[in-house]
């Protein structure tokens, strides 16, 4: 198979969800093979599924947040050459409804888990010399939106991207991340069914008046993994139709201007 990723196996964790899916369906077609992780058994499925169209799929269930499992997966995926941390959840939508317990298991599910992941693979990218790390946090990590936990830990992520960068640039190891606002995947489809205008909403605080979506994610990705962006590492770049240049709702009424 052709394709900007011919001959390349990246490995996309969270593969089974709505963001995953849409990675795998993008480096597929550009030629890369791909080994899929999830904690859920739909990722058993998808090298059936993505086999209709021409994309070849090695699936293995693990949840990020056991380490042991995590590194089981990998030392069974051969040669990777992406790493691309998609998987992340968040369960607990603000501070008086997070216990300790709580707050741990988000940390272990989305920081702590990311580092396991990048552990499982640095090895052999130090030993090959060449590496690309891609990491999948949230403008969560910016400020202030909720999700205290999932927040805390895609902030940490941020910290964790640049220091691998730092350490692993001599071995021609690359580390980036992306922040991506609201995308329209699954899940917003069941928020809609509780409310239907809740992306009306949403949309007024997005300078480009919209959410968005999978694939505008999945491009970012695909320049960060590619030798387009050979001298780029180390960065934190939004995904998020503007919402981390500022507070547009807020600077409407300030100004009484309707911009």
């Amino acid at each position: 198979m052709t394709g900007l990723f011919a001959g390349t196996t990246i490995a996309i964790t969270g593969a089974a969800g709505g963001i995953g899916q849409s990675l795998c369906r993008y480096f597929g077609a550009e030629g890369a093979t791909i080994f899929a992780l999830d904690r859920s058994d739909r990722v058993l499925a998808m090298p059936a599924t993505f086999a209709a169209l021409g994309i070849t799929i090695k699936a293995a269930m693990a949840d990020i947040a056991d380490a042991a499992a995590v590194k089981r997966a990998f030392d069974s995926a051969g040669d990777i050459h992406v790493l691309i941390n998609n998987a992340g959840i968040s369960r607990h939508a603000t501070v008086a409804a997070t216990d300790p317990a709580g707050w741990d298991a988000d940390l272990a599910a989305n920081l702590n888990g990311t580092f396991a992941c990048a552990h499982a693979v640095l090895p052999q990218m130090v030993s090959r010399r060449r590496g690309n790390i891609v990491n999948v946090g949230s403008v969560n990590g910016l400020s202030a939106l909720g999700d205290p936990a999932y927040s805390a830990a895609k902030a940490g992520m941020i910290s964790m991207t640049r220091s691998l960068a730092q350490e692993y640039g001599r071995y021609g190891i690359r580390a980036n991340i992306v922040l991506p606002g609201t995308v329209r995947t699954p899940l917003w489809d069941e928020r809609k069914a509780k409310d239907p205008a809740v992306l009306k909403t949403l949309e007024r605080w997005y300078p480009l008046g919209r959410i968005v979506e999978p694939d505008e994610v999945a491009k970012v990705i695909a320049f960060l993994a590619s030798d387009q962006s050979s001298a780029v590492t180390g960065v934190a770049i939004p995904v998020d139709c503007g919402l981390s240049t500022g507070n547009i709702v807020m600077a409407r009424e300030l100004t009484l201007e309707d911009f």
